[in-house]
């Protein structure tokens, strides 16, 4: 024990303390120990902030002189202002003692404790020592507390609210905020006093309405946030104003709902908590169960409010539920619900997407067995079904099914929203009924609604709901099967619903259009002319009821076209069908409604404006090739694209069907605008991201960078030959795919607002398309339902139309089909045998298809022995047009000509990929030439090519010594390889199996060693300085049947990847005999390099036509005519 002494100097040290609850049950900015010795000599700690465990740490030290007074007393006090103090703060515990006391403990830390305050012990834990010279560097001694009135009257308050807390008397409780009344009476605007005082007043009538002692929560509320007012941003104090003027709007939204007050709280929280340090006390209050999750949950039982301001709230919610709060899901669930129904009054699909990314992390964040999992589930399911209706993408519909049948599976019998879970998985079985056509899904679908309808009796709040869906699923039932029964119970079932909704229903639209629709139906069975007129007024009501936006104003616009057009075809009055029409363009254009609803509309107008010979039918095409062309733009693969153009095979006749519609309206220029615009979607789609801009580099540089970098970004972006497997991932890609294609479309935007740049990536006039006549007619074979006919592009002068009047569509799909089933029987036979059967087609294919054109050839143009260029549609594209042969002699014994002996005749796909391989052509290079053979593929890809070896020896020989030559072959023709020959050579020669894949024809290939060489692999490399190809290979040349207007195959592949000239094969190619062909070939095309020529790709067509003749006598027929020439 340190001796005593009458003079000593004692260092006492504040460490930490514990248990510090403040007894008004306020939350302090800090605490302090506050140490008097006598009144001139006191002592105050810092303060500090208080600790989620109700613990402090100071490390605080003092040296006081023990002779001025034999005792001490020692105070834990609650400051309420980390500023400027007023008063000396809220007392939680006070001890008197004598300095022989605190010498007691000796020089060891000790715990000091007070009397209990809300049923714990407050503590401080100290250390003294006795030290012989004065030392004040640590701490602070001041004369006195600032004495003043307001002070004590702040003081005099705290303890009375203290103690209202403790005994519940309102007379305390009066008494607080008296002197709190007294004290913001003498701090008046300015006063620099004003915001604690504010905040005092506030804070005791606020404890005082909590417990039912004051009423008026609009003043505690104005005075909290006038305290805010003059406590901004970067004050101390800022953060506890915030979660004042919290608490009040809490409370008062406790008592009287308003959601403006939740709101508000939820803002205030959301700039709250960064302010709050991790493990403080005012954080874990803040956090807590009663500060920001009761405000989470009281914002979830908030309406969905779809508004940009209700999004944003919802998000700012979010933001107060970070990764691992349990109230995340529920917070992710409700914002996309939000975003979603945006989605449904304005139709952006960003809105659809982001929902339905919100939706999977909240599905994620509940596996299997968590009480919310159906929920989520269901409203996923829900946001993916939409996006499928809007875009048309089948993955989409089966992921709906699925989550709608795993959600069915969680909401067994009884389950609250079983009914709602049976009418969802009924309306996603419906689309794919539509989809696909198996009636087995729409048998499920009612059976589905009928038993939602069991559960959901007269009263029940989705009863309108039910029969709504239930008339939706027979009423398509009756569009395929026309029983009646189906179509009348289906009106009823509307009348129900309808009677249901409210007048102010939001959803009171879909119902009106819905009724419309089925009484158009049953005015076409029956002719009762109330049905149709009631179904006019019903849209109409519809129309008035929605925004001009609205995406679902596309329905009432089809409706009301439906029933004026029902009603036009019994009564034949033209203002019926004028109305239609307009109808028709009205859906056609409504922009916040999905591409496939408006493309599905626009083919129907088509046909219309055909069947009642409408001038409104070539518009309508127009308006067909824009729509579809720019909802495969919103595809970020090619595959995709080729899927989505796929899904609308009833349309697959409009290209060839809109010139014949221009060639009747005798528009010939324009006939060839609608070919070009209708076919070849796919590579014009691709090649705009890969057009030059010489022009624009040199007018607008900066432009031309962006514009290029844009392309880039966009093309690497377009994913294609490696498919995305994880949906949740594959949605990701797609809306960033999304993004960079808007920012691409808003560059080109730009750079058509330029002078001299307006058509800049528009579809071509035919004043851009005539130049791929350059060096030689370009013949457009149209095979239409309407008309079957040729356009010839001439080099110059007026377009021809060669009409072909014993040729209708019927007959080129038979022709078509016996050309293929006589190439199948003429490869069973041996090469002596006469191919009676091909003769015979082939001379079809001449008398009734090829010699009116070469008569318009030769006769009208003066053509002889030239070069022509063909470029069939439709059915046309499966005929060896090129092969036509009249196999007929003379009257003088001598052979009639064939097509091949009057010209030289190549392929395009579309004039302007041939206007695109002759620009490029001006970009030569030094010429490389590589020769790249797999005879012996792996495993289960093929026999044995025991012929490619040679051949590619063979054509080793025969290229010329001043020309670059590699070959690749055996083990070193791999994909990759293979790939990077094709990159680094300008000519290639390619002997292997090929193979078309019928149904998904991107997956067309060249086998190799170990990988196949896939045509998405060859279509994304950019290979500008490439010039010819010849492909020895089978099926290269042929699309399929799906798309056959797409020319989606091998050949046109290597064509948009950069070269000029292909040669390819339209079926099997022997590779025994075809040796002799391609040795013909070379022989002709390198004939004049012997003494140091330059390699000239453009000889090409000229050497294949001399190769075909060459080998008549070695080369059975069906294997001459397999080659054709593709390009300039």
């Amino acid at each position: 024990m340190p001796r005593r002494s009458k003079h000593r100097y004692i260092r006492l040290e504040v460490i930490s303390g514990k248990n510090l609850r403040v007894p008004s049950e306020r939350i302090p900015a800090g605490i302090y120990v506050f140490i008097n010795v006598n009144s001139r000599r006191r002592w105050k700690s810092a303060i500090s902030v208080l600790s989620s465990d109700e613990s402090v740490a100071w490390r605080d030290t003092v040296t006081l002189s023990s002779n001025v007074s034999p005792a001490l007393s020692v105070e834990i006090r609650a400051s309420h202002e980390l500023g400027r103090m007023l008063g000396g703060g809220e007392v939680i515990g006070k001890l008197q003692m004598s300095w022989d006391e605190l010498l007691d403990h000796g020089d060891h830390p000790f715990d000091l404790s007070f009397p209990p305050v809300r049923g714990v012990q407050p503590s401080i834990t100290l250390k003294v020592a006795v030290v012989h010279a004065w030392d004040d560097q640590n701490g602070t001694l001041f004369d006195s507390l600032v004495d003043c009135e307001i002070a004590r009257d702040t003081d005099a308050g705290y303890v009375r609210l203290a103690t209202y807390v403790r005994r519940k008397r309102v007379s305390h409780l009066n008494g607080a905020v008296e002197h709190f009344q007294l004290v913001l009476n003498q701090c008046p605007v300015g006063h620099p006093d004003r915001a604690t005082a504010l905040t005092n007043l506030a804070w005791v009538r606020l404890k005082g309405y909590i417990r039912n002692d004051i009423q008026d929560i609009d003043t505690i509320t104005s005075l909290f946030r006038d305290a805010l007012a003059l406590r901004p941003q970067h004050h101390p104090d800022h953060p506890l104003s915030l979660f004042n003027l919290t608490e009040a709007l809490t409370w008062r939204h406790f008592r009287k709902g308003t959601a403006a007050d939740i709101c508000e709280a939820a803002q205030l929280y959301h700039e709250l908590l960064p302010l709050c340090p991790e493990g403080t006390y005012l954080r874990s209050i803040a956090a807590g169960k009663n500060g920001v999750e009761y405000v989470i949950t009281r914002c979830h039982k908030l309406p969905k409010d779809a508004s940009d301001e209700g999004i944003h709230f919802r998000r700012v919610v979010l933001e107060l539920c970070p990764v691992g709060h349990r109230f995340r899901p529920r917070t992710l669930d409700q914002l996309a619900q939000a975003v979603e129904a945006r989605f449904d009054q304005h139709g952006s699909i960003d809105d659809l997407d982001t929902s339905i990314q919100l939706g999977r992390e909240a599905m994620s964040l509940c596996p299997e067995g968590h009480a919310g999992r159906d929920a989520y589930l269901n409203n996923l399911a829900y946001s993916v079904a939409s996006r499928f209706r809007h875009q048309g993408n089948t993955n989409d519909l089966d992921e709906a099914i699925s989550l709608f049948e795993e959600t069915l599976h969680l909401c067994s019998v009884g389950h609250e929203s079983r009914d709602c879970s049976l009418d969802n998985l009924g309306g996603v079985l419906v689309d794919r009924f539509n989809k696909r056509g198996d009636i087995d899904d729409m048998t499920r679908a009612i059976s589905l609604y009928r038993e939602a309808l069991t559960l959901c009796p007269p009263g029940h709040l989705r009863r309108d709901t039910t029969l709504n869906n239930l008339a939706i699923a027979l009423q398509h039932r009756y569009d395929r099967s026309q029983v009646s029964e189906d179509l009348n119970e289906a009106i009823d079932w509307y009348r129900q619903s309808l009677r249901l909704k409210r007048l102010d229903d939001p959803d009171r639209h879909n119902h009106l259009h819905n009724l419309s629709s089925a009484l158009c139906s049953r005015f076409t069975e029956t002719r009762q002319n109330e049905d149709v007129e009631e179904a006019i007024a019903l849209c109409q009501e519809s129309l008035a009821a929605l925004s001009s936006l609205h995406p679902n104003r596309y329905f009432s616009y089809r409706w009301l076209q439906e029933a004026y057009l029902s009603r036009y075809q019994i009564l034949l009055d033209s203002a019926d069908l004028s109305l239609a029409v307009e109808n028709f363009r009205f859906a056609s254009r409504h922009s916040t409604q999905g591409f496939p609803e408006r493309i599905i509309c626009t083919s129907n107008w088509t046909v219309v404006a055909e069947q009642h010979a409408h001038g409104s039918a070539l518009e309508a095409y127009s308006t067909f090739f824009e729509l579809l062309d720019a909802h495969l733009a919103t595809r970020f693969s090619a595959t995709s694209r080729r899927e989505a153009a796929a899904a609308f095979h009833y349309a697959r006749t409009l290209p060839a069907d809109s010139a014949s519609c221009a060639i009747r309206c005798d528009n010939l220029p324009h006939a060839i605008e609608l070919v070009e615009q209708g076919r070849g979607q796919q590579w014009s789609l691709a090649s705009r991201l890969r057009t030059p801009v010489e022009a624009l580099e040199s007018a607008h540089p900066a432009l031309a960078h962006n514009y290029l970098e844009l392309s880039k970004l966009v093309s690497s972006a377009a994913q294609s030959s490696a498919p995305i497997t994880d949906r949740a991932a594959a949605d990701r890609a797609a809306t960033e795919y999304r993004r960079l294609r808007r920012q691409w479309e808003a560059a080109v935007a730009e750079i058509r607002d330029l002078r001299g740049f307006s058509r800049f990536l528009l579809p071509p006039l035919y004043a851009d398309l005539q130049a791929a006549a350059r060096q030689g007619p370009v013949i457009i074979l149209i095979a239409s339902k309407y008309s079957c006919s040729a356009i010839i592009v001439p080099t110059s002068g007026d377009l021809h139309n060669v009409p072909l009047p014993s040729v209708t569509l019927a007959d080129l799909t038979n022709l078509k089909d016996r050309v293929a089933r006589a190439i199948r029987h003429a490869s069973t036979l041996g090469p002596k045998v006469p191919r009676n059967d091909l003769i015979i087609l082939l001379r079809t294919v001449w008398d009734e298809i090829m010699l009116p054109i070469v008569n318009v050839l030769r006769h009208d143009l003066k053509l002889r022995y030239c070069r022509i260029w063909l470029c069939p549609t439709a059915a046309f594209t499966s005929i060896p047009l090129h092969a036509a042969h009249p196999f007929r002699t003379n009257p003088d014994g001598s052979r009639e000509q064939c097509l091949e002996d009057l010209y030289i005749c190549s392929y395009t796909p579309t004039l302007s990929a041939l206007v695109r391989s002759r620009q490029m052509m001006k970009k030569r290079v030094t010429p490389s030439f590589v020769t790249i053979g797999q005879g012996q593929p792996g495993a289960g890809k093929g026999k044995a090519l025991l012929a490619v070896d040679s051949e590619l020896e063979l054509v080793h020989k025969l290229v010329p010594a001043t020309a670059r030559h590699t070959t690749i072959s055996g083990d070193a023709a791999t994909r990759a390889g293979a790939l990077e020959a094709l990159e680094q050579n300008t000519w290639v020669h390619l002997a292997c199996h090929g193979k078309q894949d019928p149904k998904q024809p991107y997956n067309s290939h060249f086998v190799m060693r170990d990988e196949d060489l896939t045509l998405l692999d060859i279509m994304e490399k950019d290979i500008p300085h490439a010039e010819f190809a010849f492909l020895s290979a089978c099926h290269t040349a042929v699309g399929d049947e799906e798309t056959p207007d797409e020319v989606i195959h091998l050949a046109a592949g290597l064509q948009f990847s950069g070269f000029k000239s292909v040669i390819g094969t339209l079926w099997q190619v022997d590779d025994s005999v075809a040796k002799h062909v391609v040795n013909a070939f070379y022989e002709n095309m390198f004939q004049d390099l012997k003494d140091g020529g330059v390699l000239d790709c453009t000889k090409a067509a000229w050497a294949l036509n001399r190769a075909t003749h060459a080998v008549k006598t070695q080369v059975p027929l069906e294997q001459r005519v397999v080659f054709v020439h593709i390009g300039v």
